[in-house]
């Protein structure tokens, strides 16, 4: 007798191929546009958890786990927080410059205004907010999904 295959059908399976690269771009556009378009590090961390949550709930938690495991879910989100936290540091022990738009500080030009790189520091908050939401996210069902597997073992 074959051992069923892990996962969801052929079709979900297929889909989530074609659409799991397309959620993670999207994500990460919200992270890297939050300063001009409504989004950021949260609403990107979120989108981004919700690729790698898809592929857990197509495929099966082994094949997700080999993308991130729960040790790399771990790492970024303490990477997103001690990145969060040196840049708010940064910002009090330079008194406040840190905070103003040293990027196009040289270009004053009107015409930079709502451009990518005319935001200062707001885009690397994104990305740390990103990082610790994101990984957060996915390292929680990761420990919902483990506790729902123990908890069945235990009751059978």
């Amino acid at each position: 007798m074959t051992k069923p295959e892990k996962g969801m059908t052929l079709i979900v399976k297929t889909i989530t191929r074609y659409t799991v690269g397309l959620i993670l771009l999207f994500g990460i556009y919200i992270v890297l546009h939050g300063h001009l378009t409504p989004g950021g590090g949260f609403a990107g961390g979120v989108i981004i958890a919700l690729s790698f949550i898809h592929l857990m709930l197509a495929f099966g938690k082994e094949t997700a786990l080999k993308k991130m495991s729960e040790k790399m879910s771990g790492v970024l989100e303490s990477l997103g927080a001690i990145m969060f936290g040196t840049i708010g540091v940064l910002g009090l022990i330079l008194g406040g410059y840190l905070f103003l738009n040293f990027i196009t500080k040289q270009n004053p030009n009107p015409s930079s205004f709502f451009k990518l790189f005319s935001s200062g520091i707001i885009p690397l908050c994104n990305i740390a907010i990103c990082l610790k939401v994101g990984a957060g996210l996915f390292g929680i069902f990761i420990a919902l999904v483990f506790f729902k597997l123990t908890e069945r073992k235990d009751n059978d």
